[in-house]
């Protein structure tokens, strides 16, 4: 399992965190570290291997700059430091690529572009176009647009989600830390490195830490968010430490991480859309016959559905769980929140009556629906 062979990957997304690329004393790009990182992606591509690269760093870049200097930023402070510092953080990827007569384009990506079908199919077919011309995707959230509360957060699952939208191969994310622990190493002496990950069970969720301080804002959480989303869609995924120099040529040759096996029988574009959503618009509770139909593979009628919750539309991606409260499942919904309400129960044939129009019998139709597996499950609805 060495590396997965990376020199064997068509196509690898490399998530770099600030605290790799930016010295936090100094506010100043690491340029040996990433000079070395260049020279480990130029290996890749003589080997014909597309790279795509998910950098943080922007407000990182700034925030001193417009003296900003304590640790917790308002949402408009760091906004401000995001689009100064985007322009530093593209300029640094550009002039390190260009030495080498590489070019590189800047993406700037918001959780709308990713979770609304027509903006990700037009993301995906921007990037498609940049890795054909043989540019390096430089890919980023916009925290310069981005809410609170319409945001990836992180670039974890920022990552994971461009991984899955390009069909990657491999997805490296590169730490502070060589992979997954039983337990926090820093804490618990005892604590065992786990080199290999097969499934995502609620036993490795329970692993996941707090985001720690500093720059970052994700955590070993958000890594295994990003893991579900990566492997669901058939790629890869390693946590990898990359503060040395030549991060990339280290794990080739064999330096310990953790690997996240990818499912073997990975889902068609559009299912990946919707096995990888982040902003799910709310939950449908179904009951057990309606549960065992599901993973046999019918489409989800109003009669097995006992409750649900938020306010959704038409079209958007839901959640499904069982009356335990257990995600079993996301779905495009084929009708909104409140018609729902209504017909909680009903069989097909009453439908038309109770809505006074001609609706579908499904509420979520089967292609329009992924199922996670059992051991996958993990999270519930409180």
């Amino acid at each position: 399992m060495k590396n997965l062979h990376l020199n064997q990957a068509r196509r690898i997304v490399i998530k770099i965190g600030s605290a790799l690329l930016i010295d936090g004393k100094n506010a100043c790009v690491r340029q040996s570290w990433l000079e070395s990182l260049i020279e480990d992606i130029i290996h890749l591509r003589q080997q014909n291997c597309q790279i795509l690269i998910i950098s943080s760093g922007a407000i990182a870049l700034a925030r001193y700059k417009l003296k900003l200097n304590r640790y917790k930023l308002r949402l408009d402070e760091k906004q401000a430091a995001a689009a100064i510092g985007q322009i530093k953080l593209a300029q640094t990827w550009h002039e390190a690529f260009a030495a080498h007569k590489i070019t590189t384009a800047q993406i700037l990506l918001t959780l709308d572009d990713t979770e609304t079908r027509l903006q990700y199919s037009n993301a995906r077919s921007a990037i498609e176009t940049l890795l054909k011309l043989n540019c390096i995707p430089i890919i980023n959230e916009n925290d310069t647009v981005a809410t609170s509360e319409i945001r990836f957060g992180d670039n974890d699952r920022l990552a994971a989600r461009v991984a899955e939208m390009v069909k990657a191969d491999r997805l490296i994310l590169f730490s502070d830390i060589d992979g997954l622990y039983t337990a926090d190493p820093k804490t618990n002496p005892s604590a065992k490195h786990l080199a290999s990950i097969p499934e995502l069970t609620p036993q490795i969720y329970a692993m996941g830490g707090k985001a720690p301080t500093g720059y970052s804002s994700g955590g070993m959480a958000t890594k295994l968010a990003a893991a579900k989303i990566a492997t669901t869609a058939g790629c890869a995924m390693a946590i990898a430490y990359g503060k040395l120099l030549h991060p990339l040529k280290a794990l080739q040759e064999g330096a310990r991480c953790s690997w996240f096996l990818p499912n073997r029988k990975p889902y068609p574009a559009r299912k990946r859309w919707i096995a990888g959503s982040i902003s799910t618009k709310g939950t449908i509770f179904i009951d057990n016959g309606a549960e065992k139909a599901l993973k046999n593979g019918k489409s989800l009628l109003p009669a097995g559905i006992i409750n649900v919750e938020g306010h959704f539309q038409r079209g958007d991606i839901i959640k499904i769980a069982n009356k335990n409260g257990k995600i079993v499942g996301n779905g495009i919904s084929a009708y909104d929140s409140s018609e729902i309400t209504q017909i909680i129960g009903l069989q097909t044939d009453k439908i038309n009556s109770q809505l006074g129009w001609d609706g579908p019998n499904e509420v979520i139709h089967h292609d329009d629906m992924v199922i996670i597996p059992p051991l996958t499950a993990a999270a519930s609805v409180k």
